[in-house]
């Protein structure tokens, strides 16, 4: 499996002999610190959390509702969309966002109007977790058609937007492909195979440079397409596991994962939630052993997280512990060599974090970006950059169009130079 979006290494290590004979090259000087949580990585509030305007985290994350931006007629407004982007960026951060039909509690679909008045369109309402739900009616020909124009339409206009950083997506329950207590009928109150197939794979076609990710509990065969369908497996979505660390994740969550294949993260992210199975669970989740045995710095390298919802964690921790966490997420670059002939520069750099970036990010001297990119570079691998321009006395820095003002990719290095 590969990302169709991965930046190819063409060589760029460009021969490095053809610019400058090996004793040409001298070694710079050059210091810099990760001292913060990166972008596209971390520990994640709801948008909405009083916490929210803190750098301790770099990204926030929303459900969204189709109908707050499909009206009764069908007609289209992205405003409710761009006022949450808007809001985010403006603390600095990114979005991950999750648009869902269906909540426990909640008696009315986010179907749109347009769709719920066609006189065959039939929703049924059952208890959920206790309480009276509404269940869309998958069986019908409108709301199929809907969500893939729906998906195209978002990501013609949000594919490459800095504002978003991940989508969810999903149907179910908080649409994370399930509905464990209700009425769970596949081709009606759920989606069919094949149509989950079709949007799979239409997803795979739209978005070409946003990440997407589904719930591992799309492993489930008897309600999923994967195990009938196995070509779906490659097609490069990452995972989110809305209970992980939870006292069984060794057993039920754990297997989901090996059914999607542990090394999905270098395509694209994987993610999830801390478990709400219990308080113990929350108030532990950032404790020195987890709330089971395992802290979670070492499930963060063992799963190569990027990113952890965490919306109470305020409640049980401090920022400078949310922060330290969220550092031992996602990519973290260093720079191991420093060198220039004179009229180029030559920039050794390994990812020593737990997940690859997953958007192109360039090493830069004065500015000027190298002609590839540190896009999948995967923990533990080291890649070397040839930029144009002398870096001695000069600015190194990671540049990335996929930040929003006041985020900065930073790398370590502790070199002396000649």
């Amino acid at each position: 499996m590969f990302p169709k979006y991965a930046c190819v290494i063409l060589g760029l290590c460009l021969s490095v002999s053809s610019i400058a004979h090996a004793d040409d090259w001298r070694s710079l000087p050059l210091e810099s610190t990760v001292d913060r949580v990166q972008p596209m990585t971390g520990l994640v509030l709801w948008q909405d959390n009083e916490h929210t305007d803190t750098d301790a985290i770099q990204l926030e994350f929303s459900y969204m509702l189709f109908n707050q931006v499909v009206n009764a007629e069908g007609a289209y407004d992205w405003t409710p969309v761009e006022a949450l982007l808007d809001r985010i960026a403006s603390r600095g951060h990114q979005a991950v966002l999750r648009f869902r039909f269906i909540y426990p509690g909640y008696t009315q679909t986010a179907v749109p109007d347009s769709i719920k008045r066609l006189p065959d369109y039939h929703e049924v309402t059952a208890k959920s977790e206790g309480q009276d739900t509404a269940f869309c009616d998958w069986s019908h020909p409108a709301l199929q058609k809907f969500v893939l124009e729906f998906y195209s339409k978002f990501a013609e206009r949000y594919d490459t937007d800095p504002r978003l950083a991940f989508v969810q997506v999903g149907f179910g329950l908080w649409a994370e492909y399930h509905i464990y207590d209700g009425p769970m009928e596949l081709g009606k109150t759920f989606p069919s195979k094949a149509y989950q197939a079709k949007f799979l794979r239409h997803l795979d076609t739209v978005f070409n440079h946003t990440p997407w990710s589904i719930s591992i509990d799309a492993a489930e065969a008897q309600r999923t397409p994967f195990a009938d369908d196995q070509a779906l497996l490659d097609i490069d979505f990452g995972l989110f596991d809305d209970s992980f660390m939870q006292a069984h994740h060794s057993e039920y969550n754990e297997s989901c994962w090996d059914f999607f294949n542990r090394d999905r993260y270098k395509a694209a992210p994987a993610g999830g939630e801390f478990s709400y199975y219990n308080e113990h669970d929350q108030r532990s989740a950032l404790a020195p052993g987890g709330p089971n045995g395992e802290s979670f710095e070492d499930a963060a390298e063992r799963f190569h997280i990027s990113y952890m919802f965490a919306n109470d964690q305020f409640k049980y921790q401090k920022p400078d512990r949310i922060r330290q966490a969220g550092m031992a997420t996602g990519y973290h670059f260093r720079v191991v060599k420093l060198q220039t002939d004179g009229e180029h520069t030559r920039i050794t750099v390994t990812n020593t974090g737990v997940a690859p970036i997953y958007f192109d990010a360039y090493p830069a001297v004065w500015g000027i970006r190298s002609a590839t990119s540190l896009r999948g570079m995967a923990p533990g691998e080291e890649r070397v950059f040839v930029v144009p321009g002398d870096a001695a006395g000069g600015e190194v820095t990671i540049e990335c169009d996929r930040l929003v003002p006041g985020q900065v990719i930073q790398f370590d290095a502790d070199l002396a130079g000649e």
